[in-house]
């Protein structure tokens, strides 16, 4: 009998289900959106329910494509979007409110309230996050104190906490199994990632109960069976992490100094620092990477804003190119951008600089600029935002980068990725599967489930359909990073 691994990918607008075979490579696939909520400007929410039937919909569906049954499931691997809270009701399984999403910004003022009274460093040590709205933390102590009889119920023992990973499994295993996997639970600005426990000084200044939280559990273990009712029959859960380090795992980053760089609507840059948390700087952040057999590794991770949606800009704003495609056939036939460059800060500047006062610019303008040099500066910007990042994180770690993998939409771009090869100075590799974040979550679930017998066999499967050598003299590279330093402090004075 044929099997496979199930990988649940449980994204922001979207679920969707993989099956993935023991060469990981994907059998079947769906894929549905689901309903966003803006009940406010700024404020972004989830329908719990929405996504346990979205989600356990396109599972039936990959099982129907693939002709199988739950015998022919060997895992359930799940990776989600990190942070978004949920709060629901440990008896009836009803959620108390719609999920507050990471993008909502309904937390500032509390956040901004810690950080006014010197808390910035006290969460820093303990959990390795700045203090921000965008995480767990201030998103639940929220609903507490804002859902009527919330606090009351949950000091009696009658709530859960969860982020999304720990609600499916949840609901998978119908309230049997409540769990959440550290490198989830590092996102939460709740878990101690020294300790792996949660802080308890840290839920006494939140004012928020124990007895919600969720047993922090490492990323590949057998979490417990899925209820017989959901796919006829009960299939091992074993596998879960956020979206981000799942996508560091699919790329078979197991070794310190390993990178995957997610080119989006902007950049997601995580770095594989080892078995033991690197203190951050510059703006980046430490969390954990996963837990695997006995094992912690712990990653650096950066954010660039604006990558993929400068050239959604270029198009839909300026309407310089008709598809995001033709940027790459326009940027190369120009030797260069004739001395432009563009800093896309439209909404800030995340890090190294961490300026969300900073604005967009292009400078360098000449009679002689055309079209294709602006749509070259824009393509060059992702790379360079991309190489200040890996500099934070070499200095950080004292290690240079071995290696960039690359995955999302913009890493299709050869100019973009060949550029972005010069820039680092390093080798950037693309996979041959693009499903790295569900392969990562397929391969975490496969190894807890003896499908693949360790890191190094997955590691043989894992291949490149391309791969971009550094070919730019030094003298030039340096030369080109000087003049986007120059212009991003046109910008900001924090460089």
């Amino acid at each position: 009998m044929k099997q496979y691994i199930m990988a649940m990918d449980q994204g922001t607008t979207s679920c969707r289900c993989i099956l993935f075979d023991g060469r990981g490579e994907p059998v079947s696939s769906a894929s549905k959106e689901f309903r966003q909520i803006y009940p406010a400007p700024g404020w972004v929410e989830h329908d719990p329910t929405d996504i346990w039937s979205t989600q356990i919909g396109v599972a039936q569906e990959a099982m129907l494509k693939a002709r199988c049954t739950h015998r022919n499931i060997a895992a359930i691997g799940i990776t989600n979007q990190r942070e978004t809270t949920v709060l629901w009701d440990r008896h009836t399984g009803e959620p108390v409110c719609n999920a507050i999403v990471w993008q909502c910004r309904r937390t500032a003022d509390m956040a901004d309230e810690l950080i006014a009274r010197g808390l910035t460093e006290f969460f820093r040590e303990r959990t390795g996050l700045p203090v921000d709205a965008y995480f767990s933390a201030t998103k639940l102590r929220r609903m507490l104190d804002s859902v009527d009889g919330a606090r009351r119920r949950a000091e009696n023992g009658d709530l859960l906490f969860g982020t999304i990973e720990t609600w499916l499994i949840w609901k998978l295993t119908r309230g049997r199994v409540h769990v959440t996997d550290y490198s989830n639970a590092s996102r939460t600005m709740l878990f101690n990632i020294h300790s792996l426990r949660w802080d308890e000084d840290i839920l006494r200044e939140l004012d928020i109960p124990a007895s919600l939280l969720p047993e922090a559990v490492p990323s590949s273990a057998h979490y417990g069976d899925s209820d017989p009712d959901v796919f006829g029959g009960p299939i091992p859960i074993c596998g879960a992490a956020g979206d981000q380090q799942a996508a560091l795992f699919g790329h078979a980053c197991f070794a310190e100094g390993e990178a995957k760089n997610t080119y989006g609507t902007g950049c997601f840059l995580l770095m594989n620092t080892g078995e033991k948390p690197v203190r951050p700087g510059g703006g980046l952040l430490t969390t954990v990477a996963w837990g695997l057999r006995g094992r912690v590794v712990y990653a650096l991770e950066g954010s660039v804003f604006v990558a993929g949606a400068a050239i959604q800009w270029l198009r839909d704003e300026l309407r310089l190119i008709d598809t995001a495609a033709e940027s790459e056939r326009l940027a190369a036939s120009v030797e260069d951008t004739g001395g432009v460059y563009m800093v896309p800060a439209f909404v800030g500047l995340g890090a190294p600089y961490w300026d969300p006062h900073a604005r967009g610019a292009i400078t360098g303008l000449t009679r002689g600029t055309g079209r294709a040099h602006l749509v070259r500066a824009a393509l060059e910007s992702i790379a360079y935002s991309t190489a200040d990042l890996i500099a934070a994180m070499e200095k950080a770690c004292g290690a240079r980068l071995k290696a960039l993998r690359a995955d999302g939409g913009a890493s299709a771009n050869d100019f973009l990725m060949q550029f972005q090869a010069d820039i680092i100075g390093a080798r950037l590799m693309r996979p041959a599967c693009t499903e790295t974040t569900a392969l990562g979550a397929a391969y975490l679930a496969g190894l807890a489930a003896g499908y693949w017998a360790d890191e190094a066999e997955i590691r043989k499967l894992h291949g490149a359909s391309a791969a971009f050598e550094p070919r730019m003299p030094e003298a030039r590279r340096e030369d080109l990073l000087a003049g986007w330093r120059r212009a991003v402090r046109s910008v900001t004075r924090r460089v």
